[in-house]
């Protein structure tokens, strides 16, 4: 049995044979916690006839993890310093890939074809690096990849936006955004005491589970997400000032704002967060003609 990477002694002893530096525009904080490593893969429910693929892998604390639980494991790494390194720790797994591409730049699903033939039950499992975290959850929902779901760390504050109700201060265009696409909940906390260094900030590891269609059909996707990012535009200023200083020519279309907000059977004076999906949904359809 290879020795877990995810020890403080292990892991210093790493950094120090390599020489390696964190670089703080890189969001770099490594795990060094093998049981809550343990337990963000269990949290993906893979089998020995899964594939994984993973953002940031570091010095492949992870990685290591999901090789062991899975059939084939493919790594995104956009640090250069982190190749020979990885390539070292992970020495022992054969069925791993490292990729030096930055996944925001990457054809992923042409990745996943190339690599993950005859293998269908596909989870995003990652650490993710917290100043790209949306970004990079976006792009993997938006470009509808083949995945069952993703199971990542990331900052709490943005795990509470990404899983919150209506009703509630975090609920916002991020959460209807993501919940649009996944089932969406926060599955532990994390101390900051668990990496090195330490970052600012709690974390949290969210599971998204991918619907097998969006939560609402509408008319159309990307003005269904304009209406809702308009409708949070300032949180509080009601839905039909929102609208109106937000919707391109809404100052001149408030009148047809009305009638749509009354045909969704949506009171002007409700503030975005206390929206639920389908009333969005509704209004969005309603609002369409008006705007096209």
């Amino acid at each position: 049995m290879n020795k877990d990477i995810a020890t403080p002694v292990r892991t210093r002893a790493i950094l120090e044979k390599y020489g390696f530096s964190f670089k703080k525009s890189l969001g770099q904080n490594f795990l060094i916690d093998t049981n809550i490593l343990k337990k963000i893969v269990n949290f993906a429910d893979l089998t020995e006839n899964s594939g994984a693929i993973e953002i940031g892998p570091g010095i492949g604390a992870l990685t290591e993890q999901l090789a062991r639980s899975s059939k084939k494991v493919i790594a995104f790494e956009i640090d250069q310093r982190l190749l020979p390194i990885l390539q070292d720790t992970l020495s022992p797994y054969e069925n791993v890939r490292v990729i030096h591409k930055d996944v925001l730049e990457a054809d992923v699903r042409i990745v996943m074809e190339e690599e993950f033939q005859g293998i269908h039950d596909i989870m995003v499992v990652a650490n993710l690096p917290y100043y790209v975290t949306t970004p990079i959850i976006m792009k993997l929902l938006e470009d509808r990849l083949p995945i069952r779901g993703i199971v990542c760390m990331l900052q709490k504050e943005v795990a509470d936006r990404i899983s919150a109700k209506p009703g509630t201060k975090e609920y916002g265009s991020l959460s209807i955004a993501v919940q649009y696409y996944t089932e969406a909940e926060t599955v532990m906390i994390v101390p900051k005491t668990v990496f090195v260094p330490q970052p600012n900030v709690d974390s949290a590891v969210i599971r998204l589970i991918k619907r097998e269609k969006p939560a609402v059909v509408v008319k159309d996707e990307a003005f269904f997400f304009q209406v809702t990012k308009a409708s949070f535009a300032q949180r509080r200023k009601t839905l039909l000032n929102n609208l109106t200083s937000q919707l391109p020519d809404g100052k001149q279309k408030k009148e047809e704002i009305l009638a749509a907000l009354s045909t969704s059977g949506i009171d002007p004076v409700r503030r975005g967060e206390t929206l639920f999906l389908e009333e969005f949904g509704r209004l969005a359809d309603e609002l369409y003609s008006y705007f096209h």
